[in-house]
């Protein structure tokens, strides 16, 4: 058994949770589904983000200065390896490997330093104009672009980090990194973090870049500032005509740029996870007492839900959530929570030392009574990354012959499953809005008292 969806941390046993670190911990198979904005550069009061991202706009705008030399061809190619930095795992690919631009996408972007006096006379004050006017460019690709640019800024960052917090490096061959002084891409061998899967070197990207969607983009410009009934009332707008029509009504943009500029202040940077409000909480545990035990009306998808989204909030930031995850056991479907143990906290600590649990499983029952199947279920899955620890999250109490049954478990084998009941639930919440202490202590008063109760 693996590392459920893996991240380079984890790979390498380097416990650090998200919330405590600069930049975002990244995957080993799937990109991150964020996208650095180069808006938040621009308006952070930092003098070295404001200077990165003059960086991004001035390698942007040599394109164009190319263009009126009659150099398209060099522009062209340097903007197709701009197009394109896998080394960062950000956006939507499952596979952290994307696809650069073609040729004729290219085109469609130089030639608005040719079509637009304002673009051909000044250059670009934010490159993430361009999906204003030209089809296929959304977030990913901006958020590429920026990073190519700053690349070299990048892999200091991350060399940085790695010594920082003890992550492993290894000599990698880094190719397309911008040189402002050159114009023009280069190749750098420099120590880096690689995937131990495909060997291929991983950047790390600071987290307060990161946003979902760009602060400048082509649904917030079509629904609130495009004049639509300019274009031509008798047929509905599609997407290329916008663009088309945008391209010869600079002015309708500028006035876009300048109000999202004047509002600077509501741009903030999108966390990587984001707890759900106390009157969500209290609403998800309400929702939880309200239902009936077993599978009628759904009610064990409606208990998934909300037990799920509940436990992820009350176990941050001690615990990283990993995943949603169904398996089948003897032709039963079992809902499992995978968290990563992050050894934020000594209890979990000990967990990693006692148990060997580098990731948490929390498997969630809305039956009325636990009985011995369900125990058998969750201790078989039990191994490997896993440990030998797991948590029942269930609706009321076990029975003493169940508390005897994982008593046992623990005194034969040395695997410890815990209960989390419906009280217990609402005791985390409790803690989550007093903020006095940390939900998770319920889990650890639970194991304490388990502990108890096992033969020494």
């Amino acid at each position: 058994m693996t590392l459920v969806r893996p991240r380079l941390t984890d790979y390498y046993g380097v416990s650090v949770a998200q919330a405590s670190v600069d930049f975002a911990i990244p995957f080993l198979d799937e990109d991150l589904p964020l996208a650095v904005d180069p808006f938040l550069l621009w308006k952070s009061p930092s003098q070295q983000d404001n200077s990165l991202h003059l960086t991004v706009v001035n390698a942007f705008n040599h394109l164009g200065f190319l263009v009126k030399k009659g150099k398209e061809n060099e522009a062209t190619q340097l903007l197709i390896a701009a197009s394109e930095c896998d080394e960062v795992g950000l956006g939507l690919s499952h596979e952290r490997r994307g696809k650069r631009i073609g040729r004729g996408t290219a085109h469609q972007i130089l030639s608005l330093f040719q079509d637009i006096p304002n673009y051909r006379d000044s250059g670009f004050l934010h490159v993430e104009e361009i999906q204003l006017f030209v089809d296929q460019i959304g977030r990913d690709r901006i958020c590429d672009l920026t990073c190519s640019f700053i690349k070299s800024f990048l892999i200091d960052f991350t060399i940085d980090q790695c010594k920082t917090y003890g992550i492993p490096t290894q000599d990698s061959e880094i190719n397309a990194v911008y040189s402002d002084k050159s114009n023009s891409f280069v190749t750098e061998r420099v120590p880096l973090p690689v995937s131990p899967e495909s060997n291929q070197p991983i950047i790390f990207v600071p987290k307060r870049w990161l946003r979902r969607v760009p602060w400048l983009n082509f649904d917030d410009y079509y629904s609130d500032y495009c004049p639509t009934e300019a274009i031509d009332p008798s047929i509905p707008p599609d997407r290329v005509r916008v663009l088309s029509f945008n391209r010869n009504n600079y002015d309708i943009v500028r006035g876009y740029v300048e109000a999202k500029e004047l509002n600077k202040d509501d741009c903030k940077n999108d966390p990587l996870f984001s707890q759900i409000p106390v009157t969500s909480a209290k609403a998800a545990l309400k929702a939880i007492r309200d239902l009936s035990t077993g599978i009628t009306d759904s009610n064990d998808k409606k208990y998934e839900r909300e037990a799920s989204r509940l436990l992820a909030s009350l176990l941050y930031p001690q615990l990283d959530f990993a995943a949603t995850q169904s398996r089948t056991e003897s032709g039963v479907l079992i809902r499992d929570l995978i968290f990563y143990n992050n050894q934020r906290h000594p209890f979990l600590q000990e967990l990693t030392q006692d148990y060997g649990s580098r990731q948490l499983v929390f498997e969630l029952k809305n039956v009325h009574a636990i009985e011995r199947e369900h125990i058998n279920q969750l201790h078989r899955y039990l191994k490997d990354e896993f440990g030998h620890f797991g948590v029942l999250v269930t609706r009321n109490p076990l029975s003493k012959a169940m508390k005897r049954n994982l008593i046992d478990l623990w005194s034969g084998r040395r695997v410890c499953i815990l209960a989390i009941t419906d009280a217990d639930l609402e005791q985390m919440a409790q803690l989550y809005e007093s903020r006095q202490r940390d939900p998770i202590d319920v889990l650890k008063r639970n194991y304490i008292e388990f502990m108890r109760e096992c033969p020494s």
